[in-house]
């Protein structure tokens, strides 16, 4: 059984920063890649980013590239979403999820899905 846990939602004010953790466990769990997505309240769930876990690449939205940054710790297991500089729209439930086979990295096919970590950015 695979299960990722999301740590380090808050509340920020804009242009502030808050970084995400995902853990994942499960005694074989390999990620090939983890990613991030995020639901506004009445939005859709729309992808943030994603890393592939043996190449380091790495994968944005176009609202979010140059503002945050996806990194890993292979050792840990855990994906970290750095996000900086961040505005009121940024505000939603971020998951992070994981998938242990090749997939495309912004689409919503991943196996595995954490229950979401809510961050809230003040105007």
């Amino acid at each position: 059984q695979v299960q990722l846990v999301e740590s380090g939602g808050g509340l920020v004010q804009t242009g502030g920063s808050l970084r995400l953790s995902c853990a994942a466990s499960g005694r074989t769990f390999r990620a090939y890649a983890m990613g991030w997505f995020r639901q506004a309240p009445g939005k859709e769930r729309d992808f943030v980013a994603a890393i592939i876990w043996n190449s380091d690449s790495t994968y944005y939205s176009d609202s979010v590239k140059d503002r945050f940054t996806i990194s890993r710790d292979g050792a840990k297991n855990t994906a970290y979403l750095q996000m900086n500089n961040l505005k009121p729209e940024d505000t939603a439930v971020y998951s992070c999820a994981a998938h242990p086979r090749p997939l495309v990295p912004w689409r919503h096919e991943y196996a595995y899905w954490g229950q979401g970590t809510q961050v809230t950015v003040s105007s």
